[in-house]
């Protein structure tokens, strides 16, 4: 996939003056050996030009990892560690950063063997707050060489999200369409993350796509998507415009992309789209998306920013859904009671026009939206990529800037279902314990839009750590609450 950071984490180990430096530097060494034993050690460098002792040695080796390409920072503390110099080291670089520290290793070696990493991470977390300066510190940030390597392999989704929004753009296309406030949000919240926006007329990629007419181009990108429909591609006559439109999207990416290495996209797809384009652009959006250019349907700008930072952190792709309707009573009793162990009210059905990659489709086909042709001639409504999502394990959250501008997020780590929806669109059988309880007091209660982003797997440990890592408040960030846990706003008297 494209679009996505490619981390290298520069190792840098500290050391108190008063302390053996040798702990740090053979920890060190143990640290980086049980890494590259288990991960690709292409994810590390080890910064061999000095144990952090002081100021200096700081800005030595703030250079080296530089000069070494790191876009990410581990500071080791293989003993107690120097508070002031270690926390200046993450002030001054320019990147995520986590504080780990080594445990004691034998009760035989607890004279000149014991480093006090233990005692010594509680100064350094003191230190960065006093800084202001975020750090990742992980659940239990003490361990030995091999715990460590698995903390700082932990790490990369979180740094590749972070680093991915410091760098990120997003372009929009026209207002959100008529009687849709939903979606609606202030983006003060983009820049105070670091992401620009850019915000276009629909009339300016219009005027585009006109352009890319008879582009060279298209019967290459055409062919493409004959390969990948296969027995699917129910309507072969739009291929060419969708070809040209998808063309006309990455072209605008690459020129409008200015200094900014990553982009995504919050579309416009209704109610003119189709009837002046002549087509609906789902299958377009899912085929970006599978490369790791998320784009949100309706102009949602926070539904991109939340696709982007699941697919940096998945590195696969993701989709943005309507939370959408109930499983019927009869239907769940006779295709999931007793066979999965979900509650009616944990389950739901999750659906959008067509935008879902097709890696992650039962069966696609390409095919005309339903709604829209409720009310459209059904010419102009082909372009869906339609089928029942794959069953497996997902992930669905959400961050969002309130009417009144507080950054908040949800996670719910759940599943989709291998029952058959018997619908229409892109969709599937959701099942996420204590669904109903969460949807009434998180999403509801947290005013959050219908739409959210899925990404494909568990990953909402590493998840919750971005939102808190980029500066969403613990307490706005909503979670499915397991029974018996009541929510702020739950009657307790049921």
């Amino acid at each position: 996939m494209i679009n996505i950071p490619k981390i290298k984490v520069g190792i840098v180990a500290v050391s108190r003056d008063c302390f053996p430096e040798s702990l740090s530097v053979n920890r060190r060494k143990a640290l980086v050996d049980a890494y590259k034993a288990k991960y690709d050690e292409a994810d590390i460098y080890e910064c061999p030009v000095c144990i952090v002792e002081s100021e200096i040695h700081m800005v030595q080796a703030l250079e080296d990892i530089k000069n070494a390409g790191c876009n990410a920072l581990c500071v080791y503390l293989g003993n107690f560690g120097p508070e002031i110099s270690e926390t200046l080291l993450a002030k001054h670089f320019d990147g995520p950063k986590m504080f780990v520290a080594a445990a004691e290793e034998s009760g035989d070696n607890l004279i000149q063997g014991r480093g006090d990493a233990y005692c010594g991470m509680l100064n350094a977390s003191y230190n960065l707050k006093l800084r202001n300066v975020k750090a990742y510190i992980p659940e239990y940030p003490v361990g030995t060489a091999e715990e460590c390597a698995d903390m700082i392999h932990d790490f990369l989704p979180i740094a590749r999200a972070v680093e991915g929004l410091q760098n990120l753009k997003i372009i929009s296309f026209g207002p959100r369409p008529l009687n849709f406030l939903a979606c609606n949000a202030p983006i003060k919240q983009l820049y105070n993350l670091g992401v620009e926006i850019e915000e276009n007329s629909e009339l300016d990629l219009f005027e585009a796509f006109n352009k890319h007419a008879g582009d060279e181009r298209i019967p290459a990108v055409v062919k493409e998507m004959e390969e990948e429909l296969g027995t699917g591609n129910k309507k072969p006559e739009i291929l060419t415009k969708l070809a040209q439109y998808e063309l006309t999207l990455k072209d605008w990416v690459e020129e409008h992309r200015g200094y900014r290495k990553y982009v995504t996209i919050a579309g416009k797809c209704w109610p003119a789209f189709q009837t002046q384009f002549g087509f609906v652009p789902c299958y377009v959006n899912s085929r970006l998306a599978s490369q790791g250019i998320p784009v949100s349907c309706e102009v949602d700008i926070y539904g991109a920013l939340s696709e982007f930072i699941g697919t940096v952190v998945s590195q696969d792709a993701v989709t943005l859904l309507d939370i959408n309707n109930s499983v019927p009573a009869d239907m769940y009793k006779s295709e999931i009671e007793g066979k999965f162990d979900y509650t009616h009210k944990d389950t739901f059905m999750a659906f959008h026009c067509g935008n879902t990659a097709s890696s992650k489709i039962c069966c696609g086909e390409m095919k005309y939206q339903v709604i829209m042709a409720r009310t459209l001639p059904e010419e102009v409504t082909q372009g869906t990529l339609e089928g029942d999502i794959m069953p497996g394990d997902i992930t669905f959250f959400r961050l969002q800037s309130t009417a009144d501008n507080i950054l908040r997020g949800y996670i719910a780590n759940g599943e989709i279902l291998p029952v058959a929806t018997r619908s229409f669109g892109s969709i599937g059988i959701f099942a996420i314990p204590e669904m109903g309880r969460f949807y009434r007091h998180v999403l509801i209660e947290g005013g959050y839009p219908h739409h959210g982003a899925v990404a494909f797997g568990h990953h909402g440990k590493a998840l919750y750590e971005v939102f808190k890592y980029i500066g969403v408040p613990v307490e706005e960030i909503g979670y499915n609450q397991p029974a018996g846990v009541k929510y702020p706003t739950e009657n307790p008297w049921g």
